[in-house]
């Protein structure tokens, strides 16, 4: 029998934090929170996939060999863009060659916006 995707794990520095920013991102419902046996707290959000945020001592370094690819609900690539470097993401790439924008998180975690199906 095949296997499938629980959740996509992101980890942070801020849990908290983090999943604020992609809460506002998805629009997903609140999260849920769950302690773990080391005391650590872990965020969730619910979704298509479910989201967790897993807190970690070390930074991020180099770059994410798994990101998330996303599209506006309605409206333009552009405008999404526009709105999330207002919650806080940063663009790192717009190459007029292709249709993704590159941005990435609070955090560092790269991310792309592709236009509307």
């Amino acid at each position: 029998m095949p296997a499938r995707v629980l959740a996509v794990t992101v980890d942070c520095a801020d849990a908290e934090s983090l999943a604020d920013f992609w809460r506002r991102v998805l629009g997903t419902a609140p999260p849920r929170r769950w302690p773990e046996a080391d005391g650590l707290t872990y965020v969730e959000l619910p979704g298509d996939p479910t989201l967790v945020f897993q807190p970690v001592p070390e930074p991020k370094s180099g770059k994410n060999r798994l990101h998330l690819d996303i599209a506006p609900a309605e409206g333009g690539r552009d405008v999404e863009v526009e709105r999330l470097v207002g919650l806080g993401a940063r663009i790192l790439a717009n190459d007029e060659r292709h249709p993704w924008v590159v941005l990435a998180d609070p955090e560092g975690n790269e991310f792309c916006v592709l236009p509307a199906s």
